[in-house]
């Protein structure tokens, strides 16, 4: 296959799973409540998803670190929203 058609898929899926985070961060802007979010969970997250972002710069995968870096920094968000709030 061609590399430029895996990018592009490895674009496309990362878009769709990072966007997985919209919901949660508009509902607990919207809300101010999110009691039930757990930080550990978004802190485990962040750590995967940052050696995600070294693994994918050893392997210049731009989709693995734009998609990830976009996933540490929505995480990022939703705990300083949870601290902020609660």
């Amino acid at each position: 296959m061609d590399a430029t058609f895996l990018e592009l898929f490895g674009l496309l899926a990362g878009a769709i799973t990072s966007i997985s985070f919209i919901p949660q961060l508009y509902k607990g802007y919207a809300t101010k409540k999110l009691d039930d979010v757990s930080y550990f969970m978004f802190l485990i997250l962040a750590s995967g998803m940052a050696l995600w972002v070294i693994y994918g710069t050893l392997k210049s995968s731009l989709a693995i670190i734009i998609t990830n870096s976009f996933g540490i920094a929505c995480s990022f968000v939703i705990v300083l929203m949870k601290k902020r709030y609660s």
